[in-house]
This record gives C-alpha cells, structure tokens and sequence, in this order.
C-alpha cells in the first residue's frame, strides 16, 4: 500500500519536537506539505521545514491565549491558499498537586484547559467552517489514554483536557459527517518525549515500565505512521473513533 498526500495542505500544531516532529516528517515523507506550528521553538520548526522540504513552513501561535488558533488557521490558508487536514497536537503536561495554594493550582490549571483543549476548540472550530465550504476535510486530535482511564493524582487539568478533547472530537464527527468533515483520536500513553523524560526524572520510570505489555516505552514514531494512515483517507469510515496506542497499558 502506497499512501500520496501530495497537494494536501496539514497544520500540526506542537510540531517542532515531541510527537508532533516524527508526525512532521512522515506526513511529509508520503509528499505532505505541512505547517509546522511552534511556540518557544523558532530554530527546531525552521530546521524541520527545511528538512522535509514540500513547501512546508514553520508558524508561530502562542496557544495558551486560545483565541491565536484562529489568527494561526487563517494565517496557514491564507499563506498556501487551501486546507486538508488539521493535528491537534499541541499539549502540556503540568503537576498540580491538590496541596498547592488555589492560585497556583488554578494557573496551571488554565493554561492546561487553554492549550489542551481550548485552542484544539478553536482550531477545530475554524476548520470545521472552513471545510464546511471547500468539500470537507479531516481533524485529527492526539488526546492521552488518560482521557478514558483517569491520570495520577497530581494531573487533574491534563486528564480533564483530554477527556474533553475526545468529546470534542467525537461530536465533530457525528455532527458535521454529512458536509465531509472526519473527526479522529489517537490516544497514546505514556511516550518518551521531553515531558516524559521529566517526569521520570521526578518519579523514576518503574512505575511507568510496570504498566506496560511490551518490553520499551513507546517512542514517538510508533504514533506517527497512524496519524498518516487517518490522514490519507484510508480511514473515513472509523470516523468518531479513538485509535490506542499505549503498549497495552491500558486495554478498553
């Protein structure tokens, strides 16, 4: 099976490093042009657009103030003239624990539920108007397997912002099906990614292995080829679905 995104315009939010980098480069790979949205990480989104080459460039949104995800879709349609697909990536994983002041709690708080899920809504939103119009497209939304198992105890904000982003994603679907609009999600555990890395840096990685079914931590490549696969088309008709990719760390 050959998979040809050529001539489809993708914006990965979260794109210079992480998941959203591997996903960068195997959209690109099967011919992808892709907007590489970056915050803090100028140099790493410039080098990616570089290196895959297709006219894909990098854009900046600071996504904790929700309301930029619009000044960022229209900015990647206006610069390329056309829409196809739109990955949700862009995330933080705060520890919050329930001893901090309110106020602390309550910063770390917004700026999860800002980032996670409230710029994944308004992205989502102006998609949605957008394909409304020209044919239809696809949304893609990297939620967490937290979203159906809960998280630990010092992550409330991010479990509920992923939860969301699945209710998000699955009322998309049902909702706008019928003017062509695909809504997925692809809900990963833990992956080693800078955020993974510090928290077991914090907490040690025992707990984390002990979970797991397979003998590794998935790596963020192991979540970019489905992201691809939803992507091209080949997957319409599972639209509403969540797809797991956790090493069986949680099994629904």
């Amino acid at each position: 099976m050959k998979i040809d995104l050529s001539g489809n315009v993708i914006l990965v939010t979260g794109a210079a490093g992480g998941i959203g980098a591997p996903i960068v480069r195997h959209l690109a790979e099967c011919g992808a042009t892709v907007a590489i949205h970056y915050n803090q990480k100028a140099e790493g989104a410039k080098r990616l657009a570089v290196e895959v080459g297709n006219d894909s460039k990098p854009f900046h949104a600071d996504l904790s103030q929700p309301k930029n995800g619009a000044a960022l879709f229209h900015d990647v349609v206006r610069t390329y003239g056309r829409f196809d697909v739109l990955v949700n990536n862009s995330g933080v994983y705060l520890r919050s624990p329930n001893e901090e002041s309110i106020d602390e709690w309550l910063v770390k708080w917004d700026k999860t539920i800002a980032i996670n899920l409230g710029a994944a809504g308004v992205l989502s939103r102006e998609a949605v108007n957008y394909f409304k119009q020209h044919k239809g497209g696809r949304i893609i939304h990297i939620a967490s397997r937290a979203a159906f198992r809960g998280d630990y105890e010092d992550y409330f904000a991010y479990a509920a912002s992923k939860g969301g982003m699945v209710a998000l994603s699955r009322t998309i679907a049902r909702t706008y099906g019928k003017h062509n609009v695909k809504s997925f999600v692809v809900a990963p555990g833990f992956v080693r990614t800078p955020i993974v890395d510090e928290y077991i840096r914090e907490h040690g990685d025992g707990s984390i292995m002990g979970e797991l079914a397979l003998n590794e931590l998935t790596k963020p490549e192991d979540v970019a080829p489905t992201v691809v696969f939803l992507a091209s088309g080949l997957m319409d008709h599972a639209t509403g679905c969540a797809i797991d990719i956790n090493a069986a760390s949680y099994v629904r």
